[in-house]
């Protein structure tokens, strides 16, 4: 029997027209939630996430402000750019498109970033204040990764979640989310020096692959019904395409007839990102309202 797929373009359009209600109420009240979205460079996958994300934010009745800055762009500028965004009272969020090239240290970038606006959670007081579970925004996949098992009902609690990748964007957020009293799953991370990889995710009654590596995810790696959360976003060459390439996760698409539960790609985690996205951007807004 085929895995139920887990349905996130229709979750999140059900959040986004929520946000757009309260869009719509803030304002009334004279205020317009924008987000300020940065990018340096002309990176062909960034410009295509830049542009999915002010689609979401106008389809939404929210602003963006959008701001391009060539290749050659350095640290200084960018931060100067940063501190104007971090004193302008209409900006209520700011996101600076990852990767940031070469010659530019990210990790300065984030923490650049003042926290109330820091709708990405890549701030150190914000990834703390996660971690402590103080008030705060939530790292916007791993938070659209919960809403989703919220919305299959799927059981954490006492439940064995394998993660496959450690990155700071999904891995480690993920293990600190998943351990909260709410949640209370048991959590292993596997990463490039787990020995036996396949051992642990046979263990596993939830697992989710954020490696980056189209089908790294195998059907005889996946415990008979598990849920499956496929994180990935692979571009890899297709000539039968148009584009010349298709996308696909870090899970082989036969493993949808092993799991119980899988997130579809595209159409899974995907679009809930930018939902929980908008939702950090609604959020700020409102505080900024009252």
């Amino acid at each position: 029997m085929a895995a139920i797929l887990m349905d996130g373009k229709k979750l999140s359009q059900k959040i986004r027209d929520d946000i757009k209600t309260k869009a719509a109420t803030l304002k009334e009240n004279g205020i317009t939630p924008c987000l300020a979205v940065v990018l340096v460079g002309e990176d062909p996958a960034s410009l295509s996430y830049v542009k999915s994300k002010e689609k979401a934010l106008a389809e939404a009745g929210m602003e963006s402000l959008d701001i391009r800055l060539p290749q050659e762009t350095n640290e200084k500028e960018l931060l100067a750019v940063i501190a104007d965004l971090n004193k302008n009272d209409k900006v209520h969020g700011i996101l600076v498109q990852s990767p940031v090239p070469k010659h530019i240290n990210e990790e300065t970038v984030n923490s650049a970033v003042v926290p109330e606006k820091d709708v990405d959670c890549f701030h150190p007081v914000s990834v703390g204040n996660m971690v402590l579970e103080r008030p705060g925004f939530l790292p916007c996949t791993p938070h659209g990764i919960l809403m989703l098992l919220n919305e299959y009902n799927i059981k954490t609690s006492g439940a064995h979640a394998v993660i496959a990748g450690r990155s700071n964007i999904v891995g480690k957020p993920l293990v600190n989310l998943l351990i909260r009293r709410n949640y209370n799953a048991t959590v292993t991370v596997c990463h490039t020096g787990t020995k036996d990889f396949q051992k642990h995710a046979l263990q596993a009654d939830i697992l989710i692959a954020a490696v980056g590596k189209p089908g790294l995810i195998k059907p005889e790696m996946v415990k008979e019904g598990a849920v499956v959360i496929d994180v990935g976003i692979n571009r890899v060459p297709d000539l039968s395409n148009q584009k010349g390439y298709r996308v696909c996760g870090d899970v082989d698409p036969a493993v949808e007839q092993k799991a119980g539960y899988l997130t579809p790609v595209p159409g899974g985690v995907g679009p809930m990102t930018i939902a929980m996205l908008l939702q950090n951007v609604i959020q700020t807004a409102q505080k900024h309202g009252g």
